[in-house]
């Protein structure tokens, strides 16, 4: 048991958050999507990063996925393709839906404080002509997730507006953070059978973000 719980009683029931908070007003209930519309699909054309949203009976997941705009393709009203390109080979994302094909996406556009949400129903396919289509340079992906929507809509920017994630002024310098290869390596130094100092993990990464972003 936490701190918290400890000394707060947690909120068990949808009535007793909703008892907290007012009815969404009718446009916020109304402009949720059973499909894409033609907003939804300049907003996915436009898009170069969605966040993808996966879980299982062990616990839920969220992973970014990114590549220039319109890396996601739309099918048809009701279908998304997202290519998979080189990461880490946890294969998280892909190994959830497996077990939950349940698949929640926020799409963000740099400079556009609006996002969009889509949920729905995804599978990992290798069909051929869904590789070639997410194919960048010749190089096709391994796999690709295969989205059918269930649930689409715009939600509104109070939350990158109080961030100001787009704000340059906001932006941090990048040394007031260690670099990733240090960071990993101080949370697995302990434990890892083929240690790397911090010059070859920096390097290591460079080298992955320069040369196998695909």
């Amino acid at each position: 048991m936490s701190a918290i719980d400890d000394v707060t009683k947690p909120i068990e029931t949808t009535d007793g958050l909703r008892e907290l908070y007012p009815q969404p007003t009718e446009r916020a209930a109304l402009k949720c999507l059973p499909s894409l519309d033609a907003h939804c699909r300049s907003f996915i054309a436009l898009s170069p990063l969605v966040v993808v949203g996966t879980s299982t009976s062990e616990g839920a997941d969220v992973s970014p996925r990114g590549d220039a705009p319109g890396f996601v393709q739309v099918l048809d009203d009701h279908t998304l393709m997202i290519p998979d390109r080189p990461g880490n080979n946890r294969i998280d994302t892909m190994s959830n839906l497996m077990a939950n094909p349940q698949v929640g996406l926020l799409f963000m556009i740099p400079g556009v404080n609006e996002t969009l949400r889509v949920n729905g129903m995804a599978r990992v396919s290798t069909d051929q002509a869904h590789l070639e289509r997410g194919a960048f340079n010749g190089r096709l992906p391994k796999t690709c997730m295969i989205v059918d929507v269930r649930e689409a809509y715009l939600h509104c920017g109070k939350a990158l507006i109080r961030s100001k994630l787009w704000d340059e002024k906001t932006k941090i310098e990048r040394t007031r953070l260690p670099t990733l290869g240090e960071m990993v390596n101080d949370q697995t130094k302990d434990r890892s059978a083929n240690p790397l100092t911090n010059e070859q993990a920096n390097a290591w990464i460079e080298e992955s973000y320069s040369k196998r972003l695909y």
